[in-house]
């Protein structure tokens, strides 16, 4: 399959969500080139994450997280060389 690269922005409304979406992360840490990870006002918190991976896997992914309670994320993704 074709590779992509891409990004993630994880927002964390939260704390009881930390650890299931830490677990995911665990599980795909195959494609996460970088992560990083800000407070944000209160009990917000953002993950930034860079990815490379087939648009299967980093749709599993995404679609894992996005079915959290009290977690958003959005990606972007282009083609890789």
């Amino acid at each position: 399959m074709e590779k992509r690269i891409g990004t993630a922005i994880i927002q964390i409304e939260s704390r009881e969500s930390v650890q299931p979406l830490n677990d995911i992360l665990s599980k795909h840490f195959n494609i996460i080139i970088g992560r990083q990870g800000l407070p944000h006002r209160n009990d917000l918190g953002i993950i930034s994450l860079i990815l490379e991976g087939s648009t299967d896997e980093i749709g599993s992914l995404t679609g894992q997280l996005g079915r959290l309670k009290g977690i958003q994320v959005k990606s972007v993704l282009l083609k890789s060389r």
